[in-house]
């Protein structure tokens, strides 16, 4: 009753269709990143890379990402998120073309960067919009955004999975840019115009706003736990079809089912999540989720057969949970006038540091180390839970 009547809350004064509207782009903006992986199978056989290359290929996305944080929250000042979560969704959907067209293992990794710079512009728009849309229950209207992306991670991939075998891979990935271009009609027509708020300062004193911003004991704290617990999950998300396939001797459609499983836990655990955090508070939300997360790090390597393997994936999930309450909790203690701008330099550092997460996956399992590779998301794990831990409360910090 209590997730079902936050939920409820959330409604009212055309709020509901500027939620559906974000959650609907970011089904497919976060599925498209996901069915990458889901079909790197076929990516390495067609352009002949190894498990390295492929790492490299899911961190230059996440690269990419990241390096269009700032620019993002910048423009979300000085633009308004209407702009921004439109302008992201149409040119995601170019970027699904040069992927799918690309002749050599080069053009892809082209294709990989545009995608990520194009997502990119998303992130910090779809944050500040649902923050500044519902000031009072922001983690509930997050946790149901990022669980309808999860949604889409789920469906998408494991779509994928059962559709390789009878179509190309270049036609699957390639026919994303439909529903890209209508969740991108469908952002512009329902997102309310919002003036920028940063345009009158200058360069010099919007960065003085920034940096005192940023350097908040909270948000250092909620950010740094963050990145550790995103580089683990970029580890995990990137090769867990690869790993089941590999050392567990699944086919791949049942692997690609495993996947879907990740992100089904995954969106339950948000959309429970931030209503938790909003009722109870942030800090015992973040650690309890992080906290259960280093055991089931640690049972990956053991773990045999379909039924056990599926609930694991499912499981894991749940550190998904982590994204809505903590990108409530910073954006909520960010400066009103400069919050675009500061969490998208937040977003850029941490998706930068947890870009390398798949690479060094990759690495490991190219030295047949990758049982070890999840044992070591155990311990980054750990680490976010102990920072988690030391989180000061949220309306101690918060701007006034």
């Amino acid at each position: 009753m209590g997730i079902r009547a936050g939920i409820g809350r959330l409604r009212g004064g055309g709020r509901g269709w500027t939620l559906l509207a974000i959650a609907v782009g970011w089904v497919f903006v976060l599925g498209g990143r996901f069915l990458v992986p889901a079909v790197l199978p076929q990516v390495k056989a067609a352009f002949g890379v190894s498990d390295f290359g492929a790492g490299v290929a899911i961190t230059t996305i996440w690269v990419a990402y990241a390096l269009m944080q700032s620019p993002g929250g910048l423009l979300v000042d000085r633009l308004g998120e209407r702009r921004l979560l439109t302008g992201s969704l149409l040119l995601t959907a170019a970027s699904m073309l040069v992927l799918g067209a690309a002749p050599a293992f080069l053009a892809f990794l082209v294709g990989c960067g545009a995608f990520g710079l194009a997502t990119g512009l998303y992130g910090p728009a779809r944050g500040t919009a649902l923050s500044r849309t519902f000031p009072d229950n922001d983690g509930t209207a997050i946790g149901v955004t990022l669980a309808a992306g999860s949604v889409g991670s789920a469906v998408l991939p494991l779509l994928a999975g059962a559709l390789v075998g009878t179509y190309s891979w270049r036609l699957i990935v390639g026919g994303l840019l439909v529903p890209l271009a209508v969740a991108g009609q469908l952002v512009w027509a329902t997102v309310p115009e919002r003036d920028g708020g940063a345009a009158s300062r200058s360069p010099r004193q919007l960065a003085g706003d920034v940096v005192r911003a940023v350097r908040v004991r909270g948000v250092a704290i909620a950010v740094g736990a963050a990145t550790l617990m995103l580089f683990a999950f970029q580890g995990l998300s990137a090769f867990w079809v690869t790993y089941l396939v590999s050392a567990k001797a699944l086919d791949q459609t049942t692997a690609a089912a495993a996947f879907s499983l990740l992100f089904v836990g995954g969106a339950i655990s948000q959309v429970t999540a931030g209503g938790l955090a909003d009722r109870f508070g942030y800090r015992v939300v973040l650690l309890g989720v992080a906290a259960l997360n280093v055991p089931l790090l640690v049972a990956v390597p053991f773990v045999e057969g379909v039924v056990p393997i599926a609930a694991l994936s499912f499981l894991l999930g749940t550190r998904l949970g982590i994204a809505p309450v903590s990108n409530a909790y910073i954006i909520a203690v960010l400066p009103d006038a400069v919050t675009g701008t500061a969490w998208g330099v937040l977003r850029t550092g941490l998706f930068l540091l947890a870009a390398g997460g798949s690479t060094v996956v990759g690495a490991m399992a190219d030295a047949a180390l990758f049982d070890e590779a999840f044992l070591l998301l155990a311990v980054l794990t750990a680490g976010g839970a102990v920072l988690f831990a030391l989180l000061p409360d949220r309306e101690a910090v918060r701007p006034g």
